[in-house]
């Protein structure tokens, strides 16, 4: 598989990385697949490790409506439960963004990965060049805000009370950029904080909400 080098000024270089991280939007960004798949709507997957039994059940629930109605999602795919939700997008057609926290040179590529990338439905793309071999704490803090940046909507499952995925949601909060949890009582300080709950059968509704301001300004 070949790996594109996108800069800043590139037709193919997304212009809301600026927009939405200012100075920490990333000088390059590196790409295996088909970049078409930018121009859709998009949803960012993001999550704290750690996350209640009571939402992995949802969020498996609302992967599979968003894999059925066709929403592109974007995330790093990384802890075991983003790992199935990987896994059970690519049972469907659409496409799939796959973010990983090092540059994709260190990215293990599965047949099934390397065989949806060669259809189209697969898109890796990374914020990091080919000498980030490995992940680390501080290098997924950066990829969630890309993923972040890269989306129309974000959905975040769970935020630890305090933690970075929660500090990630204030300030796509405060930006006025649609964040979406699910109803749960470990997700309150989520929801405190302005993030829209609904329950995991709610997605594409919600989705479809989200989009009317945007459709409207068209």
């Amino acid at each position: 598989m070949k790996m594109r080098r996108i800069v800043p000024g590139d037709i193919d270089y997304p212009d809301m990385l600026a927009d939405r991280m200012g100075a920490n939007a990333p000088p390059a960004i590196y790409a295996m697949g088909d970049l078409g798949v930018l121009r859709h709507q998009r949803l960012g997957l993001i999550c704290s490790v750690r996350c209640p039994g009571s939402i992995v059940i949802k969020t498996y629930d609302a992967i599979r409506e968003l894999r059925d109605i066709g929403m592109i999602v974007a995330g790093g795919f990384h802890s075991p439960m983003e790992h199935e939700c990987l896994d059970i997008l690519l049972r469907g057609s659409q496409p799939v963004i796959l973010c990983p926290a090092k540059g994709l040179d260190g990215q293990p590529v599965g047949q099934e990965c390397r065989r949806a990338v060669e259809e189209g439905r697969l898109l890796l793309l990374s914020a990091f060049g080919s000498e980030v071999k490995r992940t680390t704490a501080a290098r997924a803090v950066i990829r969630n805000e890309f993923v972040a940046a890269l989306s129309d909507v974000v959905l975040i499952p769970h935020a630890s009370p305090g933690g970075k995925t929660e500090a990630l949601a204030r300030r796509a909060i405060k930006q006025g950029r649609p964040l979406f949890t699910f109803a749960d009582e470990e997700n309150a300080a989520l929801i405190g904080l302005g993030a829209r709950s609904l329950e995991s059968h709610q997605i594409a509704h919600a989705l479809d909400m989200a989009a009317q301001p945007r459709d409207r300004r068209r």
